[in-house]
């Protein structure tokens, strides 16, 4: 009995290890939270990755969905990313507990590909109406910007002040209700933490 008791403590211990942003989403729920990623050509990868990574290591079936009609995606820097599905697919499949929109510099195309596209607009629109997370990182804050969910307080790569000029420069994250933005590829792992 008593090692029953010791081997229950250290797993508790264990789990109050866990950062409670991924005890958050998991919701102490034996049913695993979905996030939907949308990927873009440019997209700067980092800032795709690493929320992926963290949200997979906490369980959260993330489903990356590209925003053409291939699977793969070339990245700012030239890394290929293959996509789990289209974003098409990726809407039939829905909803999702966090849809998230990587950025990548203004200049990049994926910011203003994303910005153009109907389906992302309706489905950031869906997402806030419901009551879901909406997470969004660099100048991926502009996207939701241009869809009309992304609220009154926020952060973005600083590239972004025009467009958004009331960004929270002094935060590397920041969540107002559902919705929850970063600064660029060098938060992009708190960025991850957060959700």
């Amino acid at each position: 009995i008593n090692r029953k008791a010791s081997v229950l403590r250290a797993a508790t211990r264990e789990r109050a290890k866990t950062p409670s942003c991924l005890r958050a989403m998991s919701g102490g729920s034996d049913v695993p939270k979905t996030a939907l990623c949308v990927l873009a050509e440019g997209v700067e990868e980092l800032e795709a990755i690493a929320p992926i990574d963290i949200l997979r290591r906490a369980n959260v079936k993330v489903t990356t969905a590209s925003l053409s009609s291939g699977l793969t995606v070339t990245g700012r820097n030239g890394i290929k990313i293959v996509a789990d599905v289209s974003l098409d697919d990726a809407l039939k499949a829905g909803p999702y507990d966090a849809v998230i929109v990587p950025g990548g510099p203004p200049a990049v195309p994926s910011v203003g590909t994303l910005q153009r596209d109907d389906r992302v607009t309706r489905l950031l629109q869906e997402q806030k109406k419901s009551g879901r997370l909406l997470a969004s990182i660099c100048a991926g804050p502009t996207v939701l910007h241009a869809a009309g969910v992304l609220g009154g307080s926020y952060t973005a790569h600083f590239s972004t002040q025009a467009v958004l000029p009331a960004l929270d420069r002094s935060r590397d994250v920041v969540r107002d209700g559902t919705v929850i933005t970063s600064q660029g590829a060098g938060t992009a792992v708190a960025f991850g933490l957060a959700l």
